[in-house]
């Protein structure tokens, strides 16, 4: 018998300013990194394909599997540049895009900025018709109304549809006989249904994740479309998989329906692969820091497991405030984002301080040192002149750098403005974005009810390992790891990623009047789409199955997660359920209401392909002192003053090595900056791990 040959399989995260791949083969990966091509996309992941086959001596024809995640989606909703949508909904609910909570993020700001809709008012129509919260038909629909409607948005040369009425998810009748109608009049219409991308209660979060789905389904899936077929013109044929912000993959076809659930998908490529570092590393308390060309992601990790949500904001007003965003009901991966990358521009703000971002330079022009055109002072810039990036190895020597741009750009625009020297104003930009992190990374933390420093970060991302060792300092944390391939982290979660799908379905019930028919018969149709979306994306692979309840004491404004066992259920599970929702009730609130009604308001199934957790690595023994390479200079802002600092190369390094602080690591896809407070080990998975040495600087 024959051992069958290993899949190859290949990564590609685009990102505001690079495309990362990666190649798998037999446990050996290759990596590419090239500049993002904004206008076509598909263009600049072609480039970096070549370029990994290249290096890994395979044909096109070789690859089994081509694994994706982008940007794509969240920068059309937050840069408005997505399709011209319309909204048909429910008489009487046209303004539920606009009226929202009924609330505001800051009560006290008067001149409060809300996100603009994603469907202006003239886009939005209503016609006669009208569900209970049961799925029970109170009003039929009106056809003669909705043939008047479909009219005038057919005048109006809109390119997509959301559909969203109220109650649909209990029954999905009238949105379904809309579409159909529209695919007889107007074939070429986007079409989609609030029932199929969000059936669940509370039509605000589900007709803005609807009229979101339908603002960037046309660019997505026309997308998609042509990166298919390059793909297949040059030869790779195999399956194609897309990285959703849940932490799992979805079947082309799937991601083209529901392209709102890509919106985090790089990022959650990377909490996955920090996810499974720290599984290596057999670390329960852990920090991910993504830090890339355009933003920096922190995510925590409890257990080896990354926290999940039901609910993100995107296109937030204010950076940091909840309800500043549009709410999206998909599953994700928790996290906070903010504009802080390489690419982020310096600038003196009104008060003749130095700020950092949000927007970025991009991948075009970039930053000053690309000598695209760019001449504002990004992050990038700041490091390239205090000599943390080695310019000779920038991106394997395929960016040219010019440093000279990158002072000029900082002299021009913040030392000569502040009287300060170009390195000093450098190290300034540095010291905003870093403080800009810490404070994120210590809030987040905290508001979960942990403390940033017993944790351990895991940083990777292209900038991320240049400005950890700062941000370890600022946090008071002690511990801190590169991983092999850091500059690529993203791209290589999405090959440890499962293949899953997850479904919900809103059908609220008090739990003592549980009816298991109903239950059992929505579990039976969820399975069945999971099922349909796994076994496209993973046929005849074995898969695992969660059940979950959101339930909560009748009255209460938000629920919890119940797990629910995983078979049919008969009416002795409603004491099961009870007790599961007094375990998770007491968690969170150390108390329950004995007396109280507790009703469930939406059902969850989830269906994900099993993978072997990696092996513990285990611990690192010291060896020897690493030999550098030479050394290269950097600034030093506590001298205020240049000094020389060792300069390795990463490829030199083996287990046991250690490095003391300062010292620079170089490498084809980023670099790695030990300041002095800390020493570094090389452990036997080849992770370069910060320990701290000395007492933090003030």
């Amino acid at each position: 018998m024959t051992t069958p040959s290993p899949i190859v399989r290949l990564a590609v995260d685009i990102g505001g300013t690079f495309t990362d791949v990666v190649l798998e083969n037999s446990d050996v990966l290759h990596t590419s990194k090239v500049l993002t091509t904004p206008e076509a996309p598909e263009n600049g992941v072609m480039e970096g394909v070549k370029l990994v086959l290249e290096k890994a001596n395979i044909t096109t024809s070789s690859v089994g599997v081509f694994l994706h995640g982008t940007t794509l989606a969240t920068n059309a909703i937050i840069e408005r540049k997505g399709a011209k949508t319309a909204l048909i909904t429910t008489e009487g609910f046209r303004d539920v895009l606009e009226i929202g909570y009924e609330s505001r993020y800051n009560q006290y700001d008067i001149l409060i900025d809300k996100p603009a809709t994603l469907v202006p008012r003239q886009l939005r129509f209503t016609v006669k018709e009208r569900v209970n919260v049961h799925g029970r038909v109170l009003t039929p629909l009106d056809e003669d109304g909705l043939q008047t409607t479909v009219s005038r948005i057919i005048d109006m040369d809109v390119d997509s549809v959301a559909i969203g009425f109220m109650h649909a998810y209990a029954n999905p009748m009238h949105e379904l006989k809309v579409r159909d109608y529209l695919k007889k009049i107007a074939p070429d219409l986007w079409v989609s249904l609030s029932s199929q991308v969000c059936p669940e209660i509370r039509e605000f979060e589900r007709f803005v994740t609807t009229s979101a789905n339908a603002y960037v389904r046309p660019l997505m899936s026309r997308y998609l479309g042509r990166l298919h077929d390059l793909l297949k013109n040059h030869g790779v044929t195999c399956p194609m998989l897309m990285m959703s912000s849940g932490g799992g993959l979805l079947s082309l076809e799937s991601a083209r329906q529901f392209p709102i659930r890509l919106v985090e998908s790089g990022p959650a490529g990377g909490a996955i692969f920090a996810t499974h570092v720290a599984s290596e590393l057999a670390l329960d308390k852990v920090i991910s820091f993504d830090m890339g060309g355009t933003t920096a992601k922190i995510c925590l990790i409890e257990n080896q497991t990354a926290q999940k949500a039901r609910e993100l904001e995107v296109d937030r007003q204010a950076r940091f405030m909840r309800g500043s965003g549009l709410p999206l009901r998909i599953p994700v991966i928790e996290m906070v984002e903010i504009g802080a990358g390489g690419g982020s521009i310096a600038r003196i703000d009104a008060m003749n301080q130095i700020s950092v971002g949000p927007d970025s330079a991009g991948a075009s022009p970039g930053p000053a040192a690309y000598d695209h055109g760019g001449l504002e002072p990004t992050v990038t810039d700041a490091d390239i002149h205090l000599g943390r990036v080695e310019p000779s190895r920038f991106a394997s020597g395929r960016v040219t750098l010019r440093p000279e741009k990158a002072s000029k750009a900082i002299r021009s625009r913040i030392a000569d403005p502040l009287d300060l020297s170009i390195s000093m104003a450098a190290y300034g930009i540095t010291e905003m974005v870093d403080e800009t992190m810490s404070n994120v990374a210590r809030v987040h933390t905290v508001e979960r009810g942990h403390e940033a420093s017993d944790h351990t970060l895991i940083a990777f991302g292209g900038a991320a390992p240049l400005h950890v060792g700062r941000l370890a300092e600022k946090l008071n944390i002690r511990s801190v790891i590169i991983p092999t391939y850091a500059g690529v982290g993203s791209a290589i979660g999405f090959l440890r990623a499962p293949v899953s799908y997850e479904v919900v379905r809103s059908r609220s019930m008090r739990l003592h009047q549980m009816d298991v028919e109903v239950v059992n018969d929505i579990m039976r149709d969820m399975r069945a789409e999971a099922i349909a979306v796994v076994e496209a994306g993973a046929p005849n692979c074995e898969v695992e199955e969660r059940h979950t309840a959101f339930m909560r004491y009748a009255g209460q404004g938000h629920e919890i997660v119940v797990p629910v066992p995983t078979r049919q259920l008969t009416n002795k599970d409603a004491d099961i359920l009870q007790n599961a929702f007094d375990r998770e009730y007491s968690k969170l609130y150390a108390r329950t209401l004995p007396n109280a009604d507790i009703e469930v308001l939406t059902w969850a199934l989830t269906i994900k392909t099993t993978a072997k957790p990696p092996a513990f690595a285990g611990k690192t023994e010291n060896a020897a002192f690493a030999r550098s390479i030479g050394t290269t200079r950097i600034f030093d802002a506590n001298m205020d003053a240049e000094q020389d600092i060792p300069l390795f190369w990463r490829g030199d390094l083996q287990p046991g090595m250690t490095i003391e602080g300062s010292a620079l690591i170089a490498e084809d896809e980023t670099s790695t900056f030990i300041p002095n407070s800390f020493d570094a080990t090389i452990t036997p998975t080849g992770y370069i791990a910060f320990q701290r040495k000395r007492s933090l600087p003030k």
